[in-house]
């Protein structure tokens, strides 16, 4: 294990990334500088919108607070603000998910709105921390919520999902095959190569062939992650994870991945768990691209892969 990290730390010095060290990863303020250095590496879109889309970034948890929902609110301002690509509209609040207000938006974002344990239901934790509703009106909204989200991606609607996001519905199994899995456990944070399944797809092009290499939590999945119904874009070498509770056979594991859903398209990226990684231009490149990509704007592959042996 440990030449595996000397040698990840020489290979990325040797192709000029820059190297986050896991001493350094305490949250970031949000300050003027931080947004200035953040509006620097903002890239331009891959492919030129058809017209300005309207993206609802839902932000609100009710479980383990991630300290980057702002950093990734600002975030995906930017892409409004530098590319004219997207109209960005931050929502907190579970009225969102009304059929009538979903239908105004090209591409929902889930921004590590995870909910708490053990029903893992961010729509009956919202009912519930928020109404006075009776617990059957709860149960009930809460399963209508989730099935008006499933049915405006089923319907052509875009579906981003990030890191912690993965947990929204996560004993749904409806909803785990609208995302492709359903969050498992994840390991202590550690370094970590992150590397593309095919470099050739448009979706990973930012990383030139070499993935990237950066702090962060390993995700594991279970559920719908087992049928590989989604085309993978990333993924790490499990043999190189500390903490491990089960190796796969083939020794990965993927992290990030497109499919489709009905009309719809989801992305998925389980980078990242620390806004230093937003550092990487070649991260936000790819979170664009896959804004780019839900709204129907950037073309690709999104065929299911074939079953591992």
């Amino acid at each position: 294990m440990k030449t595996t990290r000397i040698l990840a730390l020489l290979f990325c010095l040797l192709i000029g990334h820059s190297f986050v060290f896991a001493q350094s990863l305490e949250p970031i303020k949000i300050t003027d500088d931080w947004l200035a250095q953040l509006e620097e590496h903002i890239p331009s879109p891959t492919v030129k919108p058809t017209n300005k889309k309207k993206v609802l970034v839902f932000s609100k948890a009710t479980g383990f607070d991630h300290w980057t929902i702002p950093h990734n609110i600002e975030m995906l301002k930017l892409f409004g603000k530098k590319t004219d690509a997207f109209e960005i509209h931050v929502g907190f609040d579970i009225d969102n998910f009304d059929k009538k207000k979903l239908k105004k938006y090209d591409a929902v974002v889930l921004n590590n709105s995870n909910p708490t344990g053990p029903k893992r239901d961010l729509f009956y934790d919202l009912l519930k921390n928020y109404t006075s509703l009776p617990e059957e009106d709860i149960v009930y909204k809460a399963k209508t919520y989730e099935q008006n989200l499933m049915d405006y991606v089923k319907k052509g609607g875009g579906l981003m999902i990030l890191h912690g996001a993965i947990v929204v519905q996560n004993n749904s199994k409806e909803f785990s095959d609208m995302t492709g899995g359903s969050f498992d456990y994840h390991p202590k944070q550690q370094q970590m190569h992150i590397k593309e399944v095919d470099s050739k797809h448009p979706l990973v092009k930012a990383f030139t062939g070499n993935g990237f290499i950066h702090v962060d939590e390993p995700y594991f999945f279970k559920n719908s992650y087992f049928n590989y119904n989604f085309r993978p874009l990333l993924y790490f070498e499990v043999d190189t994870i500390e903490d491990v509770k089960h190796e796969p056979s083939n020794n990965i594991n993927y992290v990030a991945w497109i499919k489709r859903y009905g009309k719809g398209r989801v992305f998925y990226s389980s980078p990242s768990h620390n806004a230093q990684s937003l550092e990487h231009p070649e991260l936000l490149q790819f979170l664009m691209d896959g804004l780019q990509y839900v709204t129907g704007d950037l073309k690709a592959d999104d065929s299911p892969m074939q079953r591992p042996n």
